[in-house]
C-alpha cells in the first residue's frame, strides 16, 4: 500500500465516523506530537545495548508498532491536510541533506552541517 492510498483509507475513516470536523492541520499536529511522545515514552528507560531484547518481547514489539502506527496515520493527515506530496517532499529533503552533510565531511561523525570543516 503506498502513501496516497493510506491517506484515501485515512480519509475514509474519518469521515465514516463524521471526525472530520476535528481534524484541524493544528489539532492533528498536536496528535501526531502526542503519539511521537507516547512512542518516546515505551523506550524512555531501556538502555541503547537492551533494545534488541526490548523489542524481542511480543507485548513491547506490539506496543512500539502501535505507536509507530499512529504516528504514521497523523503524520499521513499532516500531510494531507496541508497538501504536501510526503514522496516529494521527501525526496526534496533527503537532497537538501545530502548536499549539507557530504560524505567527504560527514562520515563517521554527528557534527551540524554548519559545523563541518
Amino acid at each position: 500500500m503506498g502513501i496516497h492510498q493510506m491517506q484515501s483509507d485515512l480519509r475514509a475513516f474519518a469521515r465514516e465516523r463524521d471526525w472530520e470536523q476535528f481534524h484541524s492541520v493544528k489539532n492533528l499536529v498536536m496528535a501526531l506530537s502526542g503519539e511521537a511522545g507516547e512512542l518516546s515514552a515505551l523506550l524512555q528507560w531501556v538502555e541503547p545495548g537492551q533494545i534488541g531484547a526490548w523489542i524481542a518481547r511480543p507485548a513491547n514489539r506490539e506496543a512500539a508498532s502501535d505507536e509507530i502506527a499512529d504516528v504514521l496515520a497523523y503524520l499521513l493527515q499532516v500531510a494531507d491536510g496541508l497538501d504536501i506530496d510526503l514522496e516529494e517532499a521527501f525526496t526534496a529533503k533527503l537532497a537538501k541533506n545530502a548536499a549539507k552533510y557530504p560524505v567527504e565531511k560527514s562520515r563517521g561523525v554527528s557534527t551540524k552541517y554548519t559545523e563541518l570543516g
